[in-house]
């Protein structure tokens, strides 16, 4: 077995070393305390409602993350971790219906079909009265963020795995192998990744005595041809998300709270009357293909980085690959 350290206490981090304790592995992560971009995301785990032609692999990785999602890594971890077991995606107007139909052929031709809405409303009453095509992908999730990471941090010291400071060198730490699962700081401890911030603005809307009930499914839709998502929680919906390139801003911006007012609006009109509860932004560690970076770079470390906007999607994905890493040579 390895003694490992694990660089980052995000949901990467936290997955990556749940199951390497599992799996006998002694560990330790390091981390500042301080909330990071997990605490910040929407929760979805959604391969199908946010593919596109030509992101193929993306597609592939993201179906068996979500499969062990399914399968194993939910295993142990609370029930209210889920929020929603499946999603609906929108189309606001006739070019929005044509893309959702590329979307679903292409889904459908790479052997994951999902099911053609032409009456929306009867799925998800929240919706406006104008939107009427979509489609459900009925495997899909959502998790509560942050209940998220607390289960998984609780469930990583049930295990025995050690907790200790941020590291600014992967030379002060003397583990056997190290982890890079810090996001948007990897390239500090290995310059040359090719990991950027990307700022995203999210809401937090909190249901009313009176308001229309929370959606039962993750609702994803685009206006004017910016992507909105709807997320149930517990109390209410998390409604996200912009994206731009601000440097390590994290500040909500007015224009960004704004559109994401407006568009969650436009497609559910009934938001109005929640309560705006919180708003937030988050830096997205990106690279330049949007796929992540899980492999080694040597024989003592392994980078679990740049997930962008799907860190916990691909979680449970990272966290088999990385175990696998850590098996001897020859071991299958």
């Amino acid at each position: 077995m390895t003694d490992l350290a694990v660089i980052g206490g995000g949901v990467i981090g936290l997955s990556v070393a749940r199951r390497a304790a599992q799996a006998g592995h002694t560990v330790t992560v390091h981390h500042d305390g301080r909330h990071g971009a997990s605490w910040v995301a929407g929760g979805m785990l959604t391969p199908h409602s946010e593919g596109w032609p030509g992101e193929d692999r993306l597609l592939r990785l993201g179906l068996d993350s979500l499969r062990l999602w399914h399968e194993t890594f939910l295993d142990g971890l609370p029930a209210d971790v889920v929020t929603a077991r499946e999603s609906l995606v929108v189309a606001l107007d006739r070019a929005d219906v044509a893309d959702l139909r590329t979307v679903a052929d292409w889904l459908s031709a790479q052997g994951h079909p999902v099911t053609w809405e032409s009456a929306a409303r009867d799925v998800e009453p929240l919706l406006a009265r104008g939107i009427r095509h979509g489609f459900r992908a009925t495997t899909e999730l959502a998790v509560d963020n942050r209940v998220l990471v607390d289960a998984l941090d609780a469930a990583c010291r049930d295990l025995g795995v050690r907790f200790a400071g941020p590291v600014d060198a992967l030379s002060a730490v003397s583990a056997e192998t190290r982890v890079i699962a810090n996001g948007i700081d990897a390239p500090a401890l290995w310059p040359g990744l090719p990991i950027r911030p990307v700022k995203g603005e999210v809401l937090r809307l909190r249901w009313r005595k009176g308001c229309m009930p929370v959606p039962q499914r993750v609702i994803r839709a685009r206006v004017h041809g910016r992507q909105v998502y709807l997320v149930p929680r517990g109390d209410g919906v998390v409604v996200g998300a912009t994206q731009y390139e601000h440097g390590r801003d994290t500040a909500p911006a007015v224009s960004g709270v704004r559109d994401l007012l407006d568009d969650a609006c436009t497609v559910a009109p009934g938001l109005g009357e929640y309560e705006l509860a919180e708003c937030t932004a988050g830096l997205r560690p990106m690279t330049p293909d949007n796929l992540p970076l899980v492999h080694r770079l040597g024989d003592t470390t392994i980078v679990a980085a740049g997930h962008g906007r799907n860190g916990f999607l691909l979680a449970a994905w990272t966290a088999e690959h990385v175990v696998t890493e850590l098996l001897p040579v020859g071991v299958p």
